[in-house]
């Protein structure tokens, strides 16, 4: 089995360095899905998660605060189908390019409610003649077989994502952080969405508290063999009024210090060795600066962190999977 992986793996690589010179990027993806630009609107439709309501814990995450993500056309007391048509407008301005959309659920876990619920939240995107389809944003604690398979017959219509936050493959990570799940919550979640032939996304943190560069570098060998189609990254972000902060202010040596070219460097290293199937949407976050504690980047946008991040690919003259470890 695996050294039909590594020759899977192999033949992505050698194909896929005659397509695309540095990564394979969601924009491709979606644009090889869609046969035009696509773009992303989120959309905060109101839910909350498991360990905020009582469920499972009252504090959510350590890291937590969803208002540094969400555009300003992102407010869940508006309704879905406002937040989408002025999310489009915004996107006109932004990226004129674009000719369809998918509705972005993003604002904690989208699938945390009654599936009957679920369908009426859903619906004002799903009816949309712009919308192509939907991305649930979500934990792997909130996906019941039940959705799961309203989800796949729901993707016989349109384009269905299911992204959820890992976070961490390392259980004292996710402990440390209060995520009220382990990995193999996440694991047992992959293996279900793929299982009914989903488009399977998941979300990880470079930088979480007791870890380092060298563990990631391990821990993307797990990584690899997941059934993901796409990936996002984030450097971790003090944010303001948070557990995080208090943690970091009390113990800061417990904490990886990214500047952005230390990151920059560690990215690339790190995507060296990531499966070349998967799809990158982000290599790292980007919060405005008036949310953050800590702030060693300054106020550089995403877009100059990509380009640089693009350089040192060229420098090295490397690419996505090229160091694969098995």
């Amino acid at each position: 089995m695996l050294f039909l992986f590594f020759i899977l793996i192999c033949s992505v690589i050698t194909n896929y360095s005659n397509i695309v010179t540095h990564f394979f990027s969601y924009k491709d993806f979606l644009m090889k899905q869609f046969g035009s630009r696509v773009q992303k609107l989120t959309i905060d439709a109101g839910f909350t998660c498991p360990n905020r309501d009582g469920s499972k814990g009252l504090n959510g995450c350590t890291y937590c605060e969803n208002d540094a993500f969400n555009p300003s056309y992102c407010i869940s007391h508006k309704p879905v189908k406002q937040q989408i048509e002025e999310g489009i407008e915004f996107h006109k301005n932004r990226y004129r390019r674009a000719e369809s959309y998918l509705a972005y659920f993003q604002a904690y876990s989208n699938s945390y409610a009654a599936l009957e619920k679920l369908k009426e939240i859903y619906k004002p995107a799903i009816e949309h003649p712009q919308i192509k389809g939907i991305v649930v944003g979500t934990r792997p604690d909130c996906l019941e077989d039940e959705k799961l398979d309203y989800f796949a017959e729901l993707a016989q219509k349109l384009f269905v994502s299911i992204e959820i936050g890992i976070e961490s493959i390392r259980d004292e990570t996710l402990n440390k952080i209060n995520r009220k799940h382990d990995f193999q919550c996440a694991l047992d979640a992959l293996q279900r969405i793929k299982a009914r032939n989903l488009h399977a996304g998941a979300h990880f943190i470079f930088g979480l508290p007791n870890e380092t560069p060298e563990m990631w570098l391990e821990d993307v060998k797990i990584i690899n063999k997941l059934p993901l189609n796409s990936i996002k990254f984030h450097q971790l972000q003090i944010i303001k009024g948070t557990q995080m902060e208090r943690e970091y202010l009390e113990n800061p040596i417990s904490f990886y210090p990214f500047t952005m070219d230390s990151y920059i460097i560690y990215i690339v290293d790190f995507v060296e060795r990531l499966n070349p199937t998967f799809a990158i949407e982000r290599f790292a976050g980007e919060v405005p600066p008036r949310y953050l504690s800590v702030n060693n980047w300054g106020t550089i946008r995403y877009d100059v962190v990509l380009q640089k991040i693009i350089k040192e690919f060229e420098k090295r003259g490397t690419r996505q999977g090229v160091k694969i470890i098995l």
